[in-house]
């Protein structure tokens, strides 16, 4: 990673918006800049983008570059205030910001519970939850028609799943979707940030004690057991701290996949056409293509460098904030073609970084990713002539630098069942 040093003075600079209106936008500009550009977040606070696929890599991958927010220079010398929007992103005790030992012993904790096996045993569960989501979608249709996919079948999917796995009380969930949705607003006000870190914990105690008293077969009762056997691998701050991670990762990055997954085939009919005629294996791979065209998370912060950093030509401080631009480096040309800005599912697709790399690439990932398939499989089988309820441009984004996706997507749904029977001809690549 080591390359001639530039000075800062000659980095490019662009300030990113933190109310998402032009997301792709945004990070084709940041890729036009540099490989690594200087970035303004709300509140001037100032960090570092590594936009290409290449050093991102290099940079999730180094043992030099923690993930420990207590050591962010801004952070250590109070210039970041407690009710900065993107706090709830960043000041956390859980493996995500951790390191070393600290963060083998984390996730090692997680790994005892969130198994292979675990995964598969809830692919019915999660089958037979999109079925029943996407068959009452006609029931949801407002007055002119239209149903909104993203309230009615891409929240509710993975909210319940992850709820249920993780064992929270049914009255509690729609705090959980106000409180996920708060940390990802990065233009939530003041008193919404500190509003909403107090209640998220005040909230995960509650689910704790719940467990306590009513032990189940659930990710939370496994972990208070971990801790009760063995005190020094989990303290009741990183207990909270792992469960609002698995809520709030668990939630917003598959239900953004999904509606993303939704509006790219809908906006791209020759590529719904051919999902359509192929076969049931077509789903992960629209999946795989969606992660790398139009990243859920589009965004995400940080890492800190633990000694000053060459990389692209530039030295990152010691201690400054390193944002990873997901969008921006699944679109690199380097690593994905000259057509990179293209959604085609038969690409022969190269590794993206959607889920992050190294030794933090998100453990949940696998849910993820069956999740989507199952929801696009239920939803395009169901209803095959599905088509937008409203122009594409018109689609609001939501209001996040990190989060990428739109807050509704409108459509009208066709009960037409095409002639033809598919052929499970699944299109070349898209694999990982």
């Amino acid at each position: 990673m080591t390359a001639p040093q530039r000075t800062t003075q000659h980095v490019p600079v662009l300030r990113l918006d933190p109310t998402g209106a032009d997301h792709q936008g945004e990070a084709a500009r940041l890729r036009e800049l540099g490989p690594v550009v200087k970035v303004i977040l709300p509140g001037d606070v100032e960090a570092w983008a590594v936009t290409t696929h290449q050093l991102l890599t290099e940079l999730v991958n180094d043992p030099r570059v923690s993930k420990d927010w207590h050591r962010w220079t801004d952070i250590r010398t109070n210039r970041i205030p407690e009710d900065w929007p993107l706090t709830g992103m960043v000041k956390i005790t859980n493996m995500v910001t951790a390191d070393g030992d600290d963060h083998r012993r984390l996730r090692r904790v997680v790994t005892q519970v969130l198994t292979p096996e675990r995964f598969r045993a809830m692919r019915p569960r999660i089958t037979e939850l999109a079925r029943r989501l996407v068959q009452a979608l006609p029931e949801r249709t407002g007055p002119d028609g239209s149903v909104d996919l993203r309230e009615h079948l891409a929240y509710p999917l993975p909210m319940t799943v992850i709820c249920d796995a993780i064992g929270v009380p049914g009255p509690l969930r729609p705090q959980i979707r106000r409180l996920v949705r708060s940390i990802f607003d990065s233009t939530a006000q003041p008193e919404e940030v500190l509003s909403t870190q107090r209640l998220i914990y005040e909230l995960l105690d509650k689910v704790v004690a719940h467990k306590r008293r009513t032990p189940g077969d659930d990710l939370t009762s496994n972990l208070i057991a971990v801790q009760r056997d063995n005190p020094d691998l989990l303290s009741d701050t990183e207990l909270t701290g792992t469960l609002w991670l698995m809520i709030s990762a668990g939630h917003e990055t598959t239900l953004s996949l999904i509606t993303n997954a939704q509006r790219a085939l809908l906006t791209h009919p020759d590529q719904l056409d051919l999902a359509l005629s192929t076969g049931p294996s077509v789903w992960p791979v629209v999946v795989e293509e969606t992660l790398r065209w139009d990243a859920p998370i589009g965004n995400f912060l940080a890492r800190y460098p633990r000694e000053d950093l060459h990389i692209g030509g530039v030295t990152i401080p010691a201690g400054d904030a390193v944002l990873a631009p997901y969008s921006a480096a699944g679109r690199d040309t380097a690593q994905h073609g000259q057509d990179a800005h293209r959604f085609d599912i038969t690409r022969d697709q190269a590794r993206h970084l959607a889920f992050g790399g190294g030794p933090h690439v998100c453990l949940g990932a696998p849910l993820a990713r069956m999740e989507a398939a199952i929801a696009l499989e239920a939803l395009f089988s169901e209803y095959p002539g599905l088509s937008l309820a409203t122009n594409p441009e018109s689609l609001v984004p939501v209001p996040s630098l990190i989060s990428n996706s739109v807050q509704a997507l409108p459509v009208y749904l066709n009960h037409h069942r095409p002639n033809t029977t598919a052929t499970d001809t699944c299109p070349q690549g898209a694999r990982q």
